[in-house]
């Protein structure tokens, strides 16, 4: 009996521990056990997103194309046509932001599940290359916290989407603290802008915090390229 007790308290004691070892990492850095979820998921969306980059149009698209004079117009070609095909969960695109280190595949949607798998698209605003405001989310204390620093983010500072048919430039114009319910703020503009919302503050869900930022350039990739330009 002594000797049951004895394992029991041993067992105890570790569990503690580890809880403990868990909550200092989560506020240190981001909770693990999600962390190590989203790094696999993050690495197959990677495949993923290549073998997009690799597909080829279809005859009807090409046919399309050629009549698209201009690589703005062959963007935003392509951009609804991505659109339409892209399920939630599905990646279409990375984000890159330098100032604060991240690399992430983004997905389609911003539901539980896709918000798991990485930064995700919101599926009422704009892709890139189409008019208007385009919005993603993403986390700041799970599933690889990829938002956590988004509070770091000043005027001026470079965020670029790089999606297969175009690379997008985008300069943040302001942050905000919003309510969770103002919607208002991935509303359309006169000019295509970028949003980047998360939770605020760190552990807690009580209000959001946006980042705005305005199209400063684009660079057309792949089918998007006017042959012979």
């Amino acid at each position: 009996m002594r000797r049951a007790l004895r394992a029991l308290s041993t067992v105890l004691i570790v569990a503690g521990v580890l809880l403990i070892a868990d909550a200092g990492i989560t506020l240190a850095w981001q909770e693990p056990i999600s962390a190590i979820y989203a790094r696999l998921t993050q690495d197959q969306l990677g495949d993923d997103l290549r073998a997009l980059e690799r597909a080829h149009p279809t005859e009807l698209q090409l046919q399309a194309l050629a009549r698209l004079r201009t690589e703005q117009r062959r963007i935003a070609f392509l951009a609804r046509a991505q659109r339409r095909r892209a399920k939630p969960g599905d990646a279409i695109g990375r984000i890159r932001i330098s100032k604060i280190g991240i690399s992430f595949v983004v997905v389609q949607g911003t539901d539980g599940s896709s918000l798991q798998k990485g930064p995700g698209h919101y599926l009422d605003t704009s892709f890139p290359g189409l008019p208007g405001t385009v919005a993603i989310a993403g986390h700041r204390t799970t599933y690889l916290a990829p938002f956590r620093h988004i509070n770091d983010l000043h005027k001026g500072d470079v965020i670029e989407l790089e999606m297969p048919y175009a690379r997008f430039t985008y300069a943040v114009e302001k942050t905000r603290i919003v309510a969770p319910s103002e919607y208002s703020v991935i509303k359309p503009v006169g000019y295509p802008r970028l949003v980047l919302t998360a939770c605020h503050p760190l552990y807690s869900a009580a209000q959001r915090i946006v980042v705005f930022a305005r199209q400063v350039a684009v660079q057309a990739r792949g089918a998007a390229r006017v042959p012979g330009a």
